[in-house]
């Protein structure tokens, strides 16, 4: 049901560095991108996310309460992309880690302080 996520960012030459090589852990790579900003996904047809410069030309800003969620398949690749994102400069927000039942997952915001979280089930 989800095509796509976009964030907001206020320099997309930074943030394009970050999820390059950030996703990349994920196997994602740029399916497209233009002058205010970028996606990555694994497929066309599959959700992408987006990061932007915002139309409106306000300054992006995060939004309280929002997540986006990556998903992998094992917790090494939790733990690892986990790692790559602070390694590139996010901030941690909740080390990697189980969160009850089946659920683990490793909290952490980009550069322009948006919330995401990497998991897996099981």
């Amino acid at each position: 049901m989800i095509g796509y996520v976009t964030l907001g960012t206020n320099d997309l030459p930074k943030a394009a560095a970050f999820y390059d090589s950030l996703l990349q852990e994920v196997g994602a790579k740029r399916l497209w991108e233009f002058p205010r900003g970028i996606a990555w996904g694994v497929a066309q047809d599959k959700p992408s996310l987006c990061v932007m410069k915002p139309f409106d030309g306000n300054p992006a800003t995060v939004g309280n309460g929002v997540m986006v969620a990556l998903a992998v398949g094992s917790r090494e690749e939790v733990d690892r992309v986990h790692a790559k994102a602070l390694e590139l400069g996010g901030k941690d927000e909740g080390a990697a880690g189980p969160r009850g039942d089946g659920f683990y997952a490793g909290y952490f915001r980009d550069l322009d302080g948006n919330k995401l979280d990497v998991f897996c089930l099981g």
